[in-house]
């Protein structure tokens, strides 16, 4: 279980004085001795400035020891932790950022008792316990002090060969659903089928039926291009050819991002344990997110789709 990670990790971000540097000090905590660190950079944008998060934790069969284990990502996507001083406390939108921090600390605690997973794991987010919000149907967004393409540069590496994208996404009405579901699987401008293989966990995990976040092709272009998107889950997918599976954070009735006292830490804990399952089983070869012989077959069949991976002229 990740209970005592998870509440730490809330109590950490529910802070106005929260801090990229108090996270890293917070996953320092969990760390033995010559283990990895959390690396910080702040970025000041036109609506003011974030502390970008992110920690590599190796994998005893990992590149980072050069192994040939495969990495994941695990993101948390917000526009931020608070919208102060609009709204007091932590806000809905930060369960991305809140999950996957929880997880770290989780991965770093086990790693620290000899539960070593096979392939690393990179964590990455940003804090933000000031970022503005926006309007937005049904319910308003939270916005982010950065551009998303800054985000997708500091948050998506080279080295991941698979990613979970860990995002609220409690502002609509195509999913009734307490609890977390997962997006099919988005690679380089392909919406494929939902991996079998993340059902496993995600029901394995939560003890019941998994639930699965209906996407359009406009939600995996990138921001900016004037269209609707569900939210930002599946953004990284415009900034790498490695398949990405939303996580996303769901309610039954629509929840603005900008709503405080709205996280619910029992869904976030499942979410945490997901995540960490899915590590896991991904860096033994036992989760795949796409079929790869299918894929190309698409490719071979209708060509590539990373077309839509492009920023529009309308975006620039």
């Amino acid at each position: 279980m990740s209970w005592t990670h998870t509440l730490a990790a809330y109590d950490l971000l529910d802070d106005p004085n929260t801090s990229g540097a108090a996270v890293a000090a917070f996953l320092a905590a969990y760390t033995a001795d010559g283990g990895p660190t959390a690396e910080v950079e702040t970025v000041t944008g036109a609506k003011g400035a974030t502390d970008f998060v992110r920690i590599t934790i190796p994998g005893r069969r990992g590149k980072t020891v050069g192994g040939d284990a495969p990495t994941l990502g695990l993101l948390g996507r917000l526009g931020g932790l608070g919208a102060r001083p609009e709204q007091i406390g932590f806000v809905s939108d930060g369960d991305g950022a809140l999950t996957v921090i929880a997880a770290a600390a989780k991965l770093l605690d086990m790693a620290r008792r000899g539960d070593v997973l096979d392939g690393d794991v990179i964590v990455a987010t940003h804090v933000d316990p000031d970022a503005p919000t926006q309007p937005h149907d049904p319910v308003p967004f939270m916005d982010s002090a950065v551009d998303m393409a800054i985000a997708n540069d500091l948050e998506v590496r080279p080295e991941m060969d698979a990613i979970l994208s860990v995002d609220t996404t409690k502002g609509n009405r195509v999913l009734n659903h307490r609890g977390f579901a997962i997006t099919p699987t988005v690679k380089d401008g392909w919406i494929l089928r939902v991996s079998e293989s993340l059902l496993d966990v995600a029901a394995r995990t939560t003890g019941v039926a998994p639930a699965v976040l209906p996407i359009t092709t406009q939600d995996i272009t990138p921001y900016g291009n004037g269209v609707f998107h569900v939210n930002s889950i599946l953004q990284p997918a415009t900034a790498t050819d490695a398949p990405v599976v939303g996580v996303a954070i769901t309610t039954e009735t629509a929840v603005a991002g900008s709503a405080t006292g709205a996280t619910d830490l029992r869904v976030v804990e499942s979410a945490v344990r997901f995540v960490i399952e899915a590590a896991k089983d991904h860096g033994r070869g036992i989760v795949s997110f796409h079929d790869e012989a299918e894929y190309a077959s698409l490719l071979s069949q209708y060509g590539s789709m990373s077309q839509l991976r492009i920023p529009s002229p309308q975006s620039a």
